[in-house]
């Protein structure tokens, strides 16, 4: 008998190299209408749709031989729609808007060419402001394709020098996947995949451990090492896999995956198409806890019930959980596959077994359940999440703790379970009339720590967070701290100097305002990467005596003015 179940298996798998109708239609973008952007080989760094804490990696990092200042090109013709100046994200970038409804951005970049440059300074010292994002008259910088726009750097978000680059919709703001574009990446090799993991569909995700199973390559396709054992009669599937491209060892993001029960289209998910504003979904895309807690990223071949629109599409009626209670034997197969149509196949047999059927325990604590406003409140703490900000169903993991010094710590459920949009916490306390105004609420767990200005109503202090954990009210009465760096001091002669720099720091890490006033007019101090002050001198600091007076002010209030005599 076992002979001919591993008979009747073997013929299945061996079905599911065949081909079927798919859910995820192939593209049609126009091929090589852009060029590439940067002035060396075309070679990546990092894809569309690699997975990033919190959110998906939304262009093509492309490799600048790990060097500044390489000249940077517009991809097609166009104007340049809008510039952005930031301390972390795209740091400073250029936007171009081309005919065909599309549009490009450049990040990471250390200089605009000098046009754009002056134009942007110039607005910049308008608008008294070094971080911006400036709307520019139409057609004012009109570009052809292969036109120098901008040296090449590593600023904002960036941890090494690249091009950050993207191809938008310009009408929806939609990040398309810019390897659907016909770009010179030589790529003849399949994604690989590394692990397998079943759920349990009878309970969240969020409360329970997946099996995880490895997986080899064997006659091509990819099979778990074991057999696979049905725990439940409703199951559910993830996976570990990367691309990789001819040439590099980079373990880039997967483009698509696919997953048919007995050689029905059930699920897919495609990496294209999102927005900034979907881009945290990311969260409802992997099994959160398993990589929050340290493990491996895995991909949901399922859609989760609070995640309704997005990079899945399911046929009719479904939804990725695949329904075991018939007791038949279900041969499952899914592909991946990356933009260039390399495909690998993961195959293999699952059925109901009711001496593997797991039973499971009742869980304590209120149930959250998505699609509803999910509220939580006592006479110490209060929050509530509209029917948008949890994928999963859980319960509620609530604990006070009372410090030795400092107010009480508010446990509010934990890091295994993401939050999609901001929600309010109020905490309840009382303070001195004339602190109510000083207030801060911090969010820790781990080593993340965040800061919010508490605004005071009745007794009840509030902010907004877009993750759970620990929370508490601070008494903020320190100012930041400003420190000149490198040799600068009091009534220095600069005159062979190049720039100034300060350092600014606050006990809550956050600085609300920087105001920098030489000769009580306004100067343009760069903060890239939040950390230090740095203020190139031009023809807005001219030679001779100078004051220059540096006001930095942190969430609290809290204020601290420093004045420094220099000579140029």
């Amino acid at each position: 008998m076992k002979k001919a179940t591993s008979i009747f298996i073997a013929t299945l798998l061996l079905f599911a190299k065949s081909s079927q109708a798919q859910l995820l239609e192939n593209k049609t973008y126009p091929q090589g209408y852009f060029q590439w952007p940067v002035g060396t080989t075309p070679a990546l760094v990092a894809n569309f749709g690699e997975l990033r804490p919190n959110h998906y990696h939304m262009g093509l990092d492309c490799r600048t031989e790990e060097r500044e200042y390489l000249p940077i090109y517009a991809a097609a013709e166009g104007y340049i729609a809008k510039v952005k100046i930031e301390p972390f994200g795209f740091g400073r970038a250029i936007y171009i808007n081309h005919p065909n409804g599309l549009t490009t951005l450049y990040a990471h970049l250390n200089k605009f060419f000098p046009a754009l440059e002056k134009y942007i300074t110039d607005q910049q010292y308008q608008q008294e402001k070094w971080k911006v994002f400036i709307d520019l008259p139409l057609n004012l910088f009109k570009v052809a394709k292969g036109d120098f726009i901008a040296m090449s750097g590593n600023t904002g978000g960036s941890q090494g020098p690249h091009l950050h680059f993207e191809i938008r919709d310009t009408k929806t703001d939609k990040v398309l996947n810019p390897l659907l574009f016909g770009f010179p990446i030589e790529d003849n090799i399949a994604p690989d995949i590394l692990r397998l993991a079943v759920y349990d569909r009878r309970m969240s995700t969020y409360e329970q451990t997946p099996k995880i199973y490895s997986v080899k390559k064997v006659n091509g396709i990819y099979k778990p090492i074991g057999d696979i054992l049905a725990f439940s009669d409703k199951v559910s599937f993830a996976i570990t896999a990367f691309d990789r491209y001819t040439g590099s060892t980079n373990q880039n993001g997967i483009y698509k995956a696919e997953l048919f029960d007995n050689e029905k289209a059930i699920v897919g998910f495609e990496m294209d198409s999102i927005t900034y504003d979907e881009t945290r979904c990311l969260n409802a895309h992997i099994d959160f806890k398993t990589r929050s807690n340290g493990g491996p990223h895995l991909q949901h071949l399922s859609q989760l019930p609070g995640y309704t629109n997005g990079i899945y599409k399911t046929a009719p009626g479904e939804d990725g959980v695949i329904d075991l209670s018939d007791n038949s034997l279900h041969v499952i197969k899914i592909t991946v596959s990356d933009a260039n149509n390399n495909v690998s196949v993961l195959s293999f047999a699952i059925h109901n077994d009711s001496s593997h059927l797991t039973t499971f325990h009742d869980i304590s604590g209120e149930k959250f359940v998505p699609g509803n406003v999910n509220v939580f409140e006592n006479n110490s703490v209060s929050f509530y999440l509209n029917e948008q900000s949890i994928f999963d169903t859980f319960h509620f993991i609530y604990k006070e703790i009372i410090p030795k010094i400092g107010r009480p710590i508010y446990q509010l459920q934990n890091n295994n379970v993401p939050v999609y949009q901001y929600f309010p916490v109020k905490i309840k306390d009382f303070f001195s009339t004339k602190d109510t105004g000083r207030i801060v609420m911090k969010r820790s767990w781990n080593n993340k720590i965040d800061y919010k200005k508490a605004t005071f109503e009745n007794n009840w202090y509030k902010a907004s967070f877009r993750s759970f954990g620990y929370f508490q009210l601070i008494l903020d009465s320190i100012p930041p701290v400003i420190r000149p760096i490198g040799r600068f001091k009091e009534g220095a002669n600069l005159s062979k100097q190049s720039s100034l720099a300060f350092l600014i720091t606050d006990n809550t890490e956050e600085i609300d305002q920087f105001i920098p006033l030489l000769d009580d007019k306004w100067i343009c101090f760069s903060n890239d990467k939040g950390k230090v002050f740095t203020y190139s001198f031009d023809d807005h600091c001219l030679p001779g005596d100078h004051t220059l007076k540096i006001i930095a002010t942190d969430l609290a209030g809290n204020k601290t003015e420093k004045i420094y005599h220099f000579t140029r």
